[in-house]
């Protein structure tokens, strides 16, 4: 893909607010990032905002996050003074999952927890994508071994767009650091253990050694610890 290759080689050693007014000057207006408010989000999120770059920054509420997530959201909100559009799952596809299986059903098989994830988080984020041209995330290679093959900049087949990981080649402690640094707020959950924070009841702190993913899903055995949202045909 011509295209690609071409981007590839333009934003190639540029810091991270050149790549992404590059990216934003290739897609105007058909530019977005989507923050969870992790410490990788944040990290985006400080430097969209106080770089001004024009961004469509978009969050998606699954009705089950933690309330330490809706704090650091609203501390983001009052620290920058910019709009983050929220989306929702579609609400009659919720009462009819919680109707006949009840609000735990994802404890149950992997089958039905893909199913919440696909109903709370995955379809809310193809309609966030809808006429986008490139997302934005926070990805980063080290996070688990599904992701040390992704690139900076990478075409996604399953949504049809570009992707953009602006952090793909930073560690834990370069995004700590970084946080510390410019006092960014973060999800005071980090501090607890929490690394990959997600829904409140299907997320926990880790213990030292364990796996980045190993407290999402963490009843699950040999699960690919992801919900869908950067990986097709789950």
């Amino acid at each position: 893909m011509t295209e690609l290759a071409e981007l590839r080689a333009e934003i190639k050693q540029k810091s991270i607010p050149e790549t992404l007014q590059i990216m934003a000057e290739a897609f105007p207006g058909k530019l977005i990032f989507t923050t969870s408010f992790g410490i990788e989000d944040q990290v985006l999120t400080h430097y969209i905002f106080t770089h001004n770059i024009p961004v469509r920054v978009v969050t998606i509420d699954t009705g089950r996050m933690f309330e330490e997530t809706y704090k650091v959201f609203n501390r983001t909100r009052e620290r920058y003074e910019r709009e983050i559009e929220v989306m929702f799952p579609k609400h009659k596809a919720v009462e009819k999952l919680l109707s006949t299986k009840g609000p735990y059903s994802f404890y149950e098989s992997i089958e039905n927890r893909k199913e919440c994830c696909n109903i709370r988080k995955v379809e809310p984020l193809k309609r966030a994508l809808e006429n986008m041209e490139c997302w934005i995330t926070g990805i980063r290679k080290d996070q688990n071994q599904n992701r040390t093959e992704m690139e900076m900049l990478e075409w996604d087949e399953g949504y049809g767009l570009y992707k953009i990981n602006p952090l793909i080649d930073w560690t834990l402690e370069d995004v700590e650091t970084f946080l510390k640094k410019e006092n960014i707020p973060y999800n005071s959950l980090h501090d607890k253990g929490f690394v990959s924070i997600g829904c409140e009841p299907c997320t926990r702190a880790i213990k030292p050694g364990e796996d980045f993913r190993a407290g999402r899903w963490w009843w699950e055995n040999n699960s690919g610890k992801e919900c869908g949202l950067h990986t097709h045909g789950e």
